[in-house]
């Protein structure tokens, strides 16, 4: 017999559960009738039209996305906006839309674990741990070699779906890095932390100019990490084979896939 959306919902609270939500995010269910039954499921990084047509296309009932669509106020869902356009398109194919966000990062197996996993660190940590040691923001650990910044760099890019803007890098490129921190996502509220400052190389997303520039110039002087700097998708996407894996566990009986496609903003780039 088919899930029903309740028992899934269940699932997801254990998995990723609310509580562990920032104050400002918006997880949990977005549409979706709890009695409704659940035979397929999507999952990807961001709720957007490509990702909407490709849950209603495959006939799927749940669509579970990391970003919140409604992560900040609406004062209409009209369809001549793009928010209202992309809820009315799930309303009208009986598809539910789930939101696991920060709730989902902090995890023992969330979105930076799975990133550090995927990069072989071991004595991995929380950066900012969590009421359970084995959870909270970010993660930093030890690579079983020391390396250089350009080969992590490149093994970066190797690991992560390509995107427009790639690995970014500051630091010199045969500089040595055996301490990795890292947070999936945009993650340059913790460039002043303690455990991040004592790293050899910080991997994060969407790192602005003065937030980056401030630490390279701080880390002149006193010490401090390169910087690694890659896309906010891509960082995340990893994430989603993990997330589906622990639904299958808990629902053999659903289909559960994962979205292939790039949601990452930029289509492409050109180098000066």
């Amino acid at each position: 017999m088919p899930a029903v959306l309740a028992e899934v919902l269940t699932t997801i609270d254990r998995l990723w559960p609310l509580g562990g939500a920032e104050p400002w995010d918006a997880p949990g269910l977005v549409t979706g009738d709890p009695d409704a039954p659940v035979d397929r499921v999507l999952l990807a990084v961001d709720a957007v039209a490509a990702t909407i047509d490709e849950a209603v296309d495959a006939e799927a009932d749940l669509l579970i996305a990391h970003h919140p669509l409604l992560l900040r106020g609406v004062t209409s869902i009209a369809e001549d906006r793009y928010k209202g356009a992309l809820l009315a398109r799930l309303i009208r194919a009986d598809c539910a839309l789930v939101a696991a966000h920060t709730n989902a990062d902090v995890v023992e197996q969330g979105t930076s674990a799975v990133l550090a996993a995927r990069l072989g660190l071991v004595d991995v940590r929380p950066i900012v741990p969590g009421a359970d040691p084995s959870t909270g923001l970010g993660r930093i650990g030890r690579l079983p070699e020391p390396t250089t910044l350009g080969r992590l760099a490149r093994l970066l890019a190797e690991l992560l779906p390509p995107t427009a803007t790639g690995v970014r890098a500051a630091g010199g490129f045969d500089d040595r890095v055996e301490t990795v921190a890292l947070c999936g996502g945009a993650g340059d509220s913790l460039l002043g932390d303690p455990v991040v400052r004592g790293a050899d190389v910080y991997i994060t997303a969407d790192l602005r100019h003065h937030p980056a520039s401030e630490a390279r110039e701080q880390a002149l002087l006193a010490g401090g990490p390169a910087l690694l700097d890659v896309s906010h998708w891509a960082s995340e996407w990893l994430w989603l084979d993990a997330a589906a894996a622990q639904l299958r566990e808990a629902h053999p009986q659903l289909d559960v896939r994962v979205s292939e496609l790039r949601t990452d903003p930029w289509d492409f780039q050109v180098v000066q």
